[in-house]
């Protein structure tokens, strides 16, 4: 086992053989960690923390903390994390509440850049992108394969569909539609399609279109929502990715940024 001899690991603490542990590192009595995960340096691990396998944290680094609600008292409550995440430098995940559900969840294969902080009970999910400095509220719920500009501050509670591209210093306050680009720069709106994000995960061409004739109503007719989401039932629901997208709008709380 590779752990320096600065680093304070508690009893308790599950640390396998095969993984590393860099300089002046703090691991709590509750922490779990998978094969082959890498501290650099001066990474705190705290609380009932459960890391997958492969995940590298970068210095500075402070996950399983105590979340920022004065609700708080010190229940034992958790971070839990998927494989192949990269946690870069100053990164902050707060652990979850009781009132929230327990635990703050990640996926897998996340890329949370510097500074970015996830806040308590929030759930992100696979394949994620966080920039610099993404402000996570409590209680946010970011979907596979989202990516969240730098900069960007989400409102607790709000939700981000798979698939979205939130542009640098976009506000968030409402629920961002699955599949597109919203950014401040157009007044804080969802403007189109992330076609690229998406033939970039292998969107083939029939599937593009069926979701971007969904946007053309959503987006750029003269309706309502529940005017667009009508016709597109009358059309008849031509993909199981149109259905999610009508599914997203019917079930949000806080409204959608069209």
């Amino acid at each position: 086992m590779s752990i320096h001899p600065t680093a304070i690991v508690a009893e308790g603490a599950v640390v396998p053989a095969s993984c590393t542990v860099g300089p002046y590192c703090t691991i709590g009595p509750n922490v779990v960690l998978g094969e082959d995960c890498e501290l650099a340096s001066h990474v705190v691990l705290d609380g009932h923390l459960t890391a997958g396998a492969r995940n590298k944290f970068y210095s500075f680094a402070c996950v399983g903390i105590a979340p920022q609600d004065l609700k708080y008292k010190g229940e034992p409550t958790a971070v839990v994390l998927g494989d192949d995440n990269t946690i870069r430098e100053y990164v902050t995940i707060s652990r979850g509440t009781p009132g929230g559900g327990g635990a703050t969840r990640v996926g897998s294969g996340c890329l949370i850049m510097a500074y970015t902080h996830i806040g308590h009970d929030s759930v992100i999910g696979n394949g994620c992108i966080l920039a610099n400095a993404a402000t996570l509220a409590g209680h946010v719920i970011v979907e596979d394969y989202a990516t969240v500009g730098a900069l960007c501050p989400v409102h607790q509670f709000c939700r981000i569909g798979r698939y979205a591209y939130i542009g640098g210093g976009t506000t968030i306050t409402q629920d961002v539609l699955p599949f597109s680009l919203t950014s401040a720069k157009r007044e804080t709106h969802a403007y189109g399609l992330n076609k690229v994000g998406l033939e970039r995960r292998g969107f083939d061409r029939p599937r593009l279109r069926a979701i971007q004739h969904a946007y053309r109503l959503l987006l750029a007719a003269k309706m309502n929502t529940t005017q667009a989401i009508a016709k597109l039932r009358e059309e008849g629901i031509a993909t199981e990715d149109v259905a999610y997208l009508v599914e997203f709008i019917e079930q949000s709380e806080r409204g959608v940024l069209k």
